[in-house]
């Protein structure tokens, strides 16, 4: 998901720039995007479509991305909410930023390392020993995949080139030999261009599961607003269960939202009915729970590997308390 359509760009900082000059009233809740408009941001798109923030009297404005990532803007009070993963939250919370996550739209991992189909020379994660990783510079993406590798009998020694946007060009030119794609989008959008891929799920190689995809919100907001923090998140996520349960529906939601933004419609409508199927609902069908030994396994090995720190930058010296990383208490019953 890191890599989506130029002409998405352009739309949503036009629109979003709008709404920003109208930003005066203290009663708009702002919402902060981590990329263009894509799957991962369904349930917000439904929410608006659909009215269900308008039918809990709320006024929400959605955040164009930026340099700054969501959970910056949140912890600086320039965004009430905003979108996130288990692992940008954990980094930020233990740095200090004053952020909870309050929903979890995606269960599990949602990404997988990813090489071209035709390497048979690398049959597993042991093989990508020596190899060259088109990268993106996250900090704790080096632990994560050295990690798999060694739980499948490798070393976890490897190069690693960071290219962002440019790395899944580079291993379907064939310059680099591995990365990590967003399963319902590049690994989708590869099928489409005819560079097929072949990936390894983290979790098949004794990896703790994680969640993909995550809701941070300003606790001192959450703390002074608790119930338009309710209103809120219970619509969002009345949004990404209908996204669960109608995927079809809910994608042409996104590109009613995002008029012009996808060139490739399609995509939108078998990535949202990938997450739907594999990666959204938890055991009862309910989309957005949590719990703590999600959380704390994930999270706990961030913090085990020693790449983790405080608001000093400097490594923890002891383990966090990874309930306070998280909170129900805003959800409804779906």
């Amino acid at each position: 998901m890191r890599k989506l359509m130029a002409l998405a760009v352009s739309t949503v900082s036009v629109v979003g720039l709008a709404a920003c000059a109208q930003s005066e009233n203290s009663d708009t809740i702002r919402f902060a995007l981590d990329w263009t408009p894509n799957t991962n941001h369904t349930g917000l798109y439904v929410a608006l479509q659909e009215g269900y923030f308008a039918d809990a009297g709320l006024d929400v404005e959605v955040l164009p991305y930026n340099n700054s990532s969501p959970d910056t803007l949140v912890d600086s009070g320039n965004a009430e909410f905003g979108i996130s993963t288990q692992s940008s939250t954990t980094f930020a919370k233990t740095a200090g930023a004053q952020i909870v996550s309050v929903l979890a739209p995606l269960q599990h991992w949602a990404t997988g390392i990813g090489v071209k189909a035709d390497r048979d020379d690398i049959p597993s994660p042991k093989a990508l020993d020596g190899k060259v990783y088109a990268g993106f510079g996250d900090t704790g993406e080096k632990a994560g995949l050295r990690q798999v590798i060694q739980n499948d009998g490798g070393t976890g020694d490897y190069e690693t080139v960071v290219l962002g946007t440019s790395a899944y060009e580079a291993v379907y030119s064939g310059t680099a030999d591995f990365t990590v794609s967003y399963l319902a989008w590049e690994g989708i959008e590869a099928e489409h261009s005819g560079t097929p891929m072949k990936y390894f799920d983290y979790t098949d190689y004794g990896f703790p599961d994680a969640y993909a995809i995550t809701i941070s919100g300003n606790e001192n907001w959450l703390e002074d607003n608790p119930d338009d923090a309710k209103k809120f998140v219970q619509a969002l996520q009345r949004g990404y269960q209908l996204a669960a349960d109608d995927p079809d529906k809910a994608a042409q939601d996104v590109i009613d939202a995002n008029p012009g933004a996808f060139s490739d419609e399609s995509l939108v409508f078998e990535s949202q009915r990938m997450l739907a199927d594999r990666y959204m609902k938890d055991p009862s069908g309910t989309v957005g729970t949590q719990n703590l030994d999600e959380w704390t396994a994930y999270s706990k090995f961030l913090y085990d590997n020693g790449v983790l720190a405080d608001e000093s930058g400097n490594p923890l010296q002891s383990e966090p308390d990874w309930s306070t990383y998280f909170t129900d208490e805003y959800l409804g019953d779906q």
